[in-house]
């Protein structure tokens, strides 16, 4: 199946790389603003056919993809949405612009294929929404989650500043929607250490009622099922004393071209992948089942 990549970013340029190696997809172009940019040059040196008239290159070239992968800016989503939904484009959303339908492949994604815009939430919603989805479906009472996530800075592009208010607000509407609670807190920290730090979040959660050797298995079954689609996740601690449960989760990319610490773009890209590959899987039965009828 043939995507498009709008973005020549770096976050673009993983992507890419990780598209090359799927059995499923095919990129069709990727389309940036600047010809001179160090995605476009990489893309071009990979033989991929590029763009640098953004999503106008879409609208004269429908037929370049059937999946869009929006990973400029917020801002640039919102202008960007109606349009591929006018043009029936399956569209995932990479940036925190709280449009389409929220979507963590390992709760929801076989139900969020029935929409036609999904959005990635961020990397912190990504990393922790597995695990405190964990509390919902053990039947814990929850009461207040903070997620805190410290990113090395290098890793945070010019996108990323511009939207922390947005990375804050559609991760804590992410929480709410996923646990049904009212009291959610979400933190981002750029750390400018170096050597860079990997992509660490915390968990803090108030909980009544919570078993705490069902939610250790629990937790370890949910890492094992996010490895599938995040090679570099990780829990690194799992606590609970009395009311507050604890968890530490890390996400180590695969340095496909970004570096390996940059597991909040890697994380993001490999659950954009998943859903991606999903879709085109039913699509493709979908085919053979009518060449069959």
């Amino acid at each position: 199946m043939k995507v498009a990549i709008l973005g020549s970013g770096n976050i673009g340029i993983d992507l890419l790389i990780k598209v090359l190696r799927s059995p499923y997809l095919e990129c069709g172009v990727l389309i940036g603003r600047n010809s001179l940019s160090k995605g476009i040059q990489k893309a071009r040196e990979l033989g991929i056919n590029t763009s640098t008239s953004g999503i106008e290159y879409i609208q004269k070239n429908p037929d370049c993809c059937e999946v869009v992968f929006d990973a400029t800016s917020a801002m640039a989503h919102t202008q960007h949405a109606p349009i591929l939904k006018k043009m029936h484009k399956f569209t995932i959303d990479l940036t925190p612009a709280k449009i389409g339908e929220i979507c963590v492949p390992i709760i929801n994604l076989e139900s969020s294929l029935q929409y036609k815009n999904l959005n990635m939430i961020t990397c912190g919603g990504q990393a922790t929404l597995p695990i405190i989805y964990a509390l919902r479906i053990l039947n814990a009472k929850i009461h207040y989650v903070e997620v805190v996530s410290s990113i090395a800075s290098l890793s945070a592009g010019p996108a990323t500043r511009i939207n922390l208010d947005e990375y804050i607000h559609t991760t804590e509407r992410a929480i709410k929607f996923f646990t049904g609670i009212s009291n959610a807190k979400a933190i981002l920290n750029l750390n400018p250490a170096f050597p860079c730090i990997d992509m660490q979040t915390t968990i803090f959660a108030k909980v009544d009622d919570l078993d705490r050797n069902k939610f250790t298995k629990t937790a370890a079954e949910i890492e094992k099922k996010v490895q599938s689609y995040v090679p570099g996740f990780k829990i690194l601690l799992n606590s609970l004393i009395e009311d507050t449960c604890t968890v530490i989760v890390q996400v180590k990319g695969q340095g496909d071209y970004l570096p390996d610490y940059a597991g909040n773009l890697d994380i993001i890209n490999c659950a954009a992948l998943a859903i991606a590959e999903r879709y085109a899987k039913t699509m493709l039965h979908k085919e053979m089942l009518c060449d069959q009828s």
